[in-house]
């Protein structure tokens, strides 16, 4: 997923750059910032002159050291957040993910491709939904296997509103 988040910012940045972005620098002068916010880890980098930030989180297998899931996201602002989920192979690409606050608040979202580190679930956090998720315990993720079984992961929030405000905050 470090790998991932790596190829995901240098692609961010070549878009700015193409764009005519101006330089914009790290605090003291850095390439590279990363920071641990609870669970959640706060990665900036400036390649090419240019900033881009993201928090993220992943789980891997201990034993085989393959990702069960990771999660990027960005903030488009100080209280919304957009971004990515990687799930692992086998499930059901064309049913929908169901992501849960806890045992509340429900939101849906559908595969858009597979890569070979998983498959790939975009996502979208409004103001009310990172509201809750600052306030939450867990992101419960479900989604359907192969084999029509559920498949169930789950995101500790610990750190979610200090890591979204940070890296809001390194994005200006």
């Amino acid at each position: 997923m470090h790998q991932l988040l790596r190829v995901m910012i240098s692609a961010a940045a070549l878009v700015l750059f193409a764009h005519g972005a101006a330089a914009q620098t790290l605090p003291g002068g850095a390439s590279e910032i990363q920071e641990t916010h609870g669970d959640w880890r706060v990665t900036c980098a400036s390649p090419n002159g240019t900033k881009v930030c993201a928090f993220t989180q992943q789980q891997t297998n201990k034993d085989s050291r393959q990702l069960v899931i990771g999660i990027e996201l960005k903030p488009t602002s100080s209280t919304k957040a957009e971004g990515t989920i990687i799930l692992p192979f086998g499930l059901a690409v064309d049913k929908p993910v169901v992501m849960r606050i806890d045992d509340g608040t429900t939101q849906t979202a559908h595969f858009r491709t597979c890569l070979p580190v998983g498959c790939v679930v975009p996502v979208v956090f409004d103001d009310a939904l990172v509201e809750r998720l600052r306030k939450g315990a867990i992101l419960n993720v479900t989604a359907i296997t192969d084999n029509g079984r559920e498949a169930a992961f789950r995101i500790p929030l610990n750190g979610f509103g200090s890591a979204l405000a940070r890296t809001a905050d390194l994005s200006k």
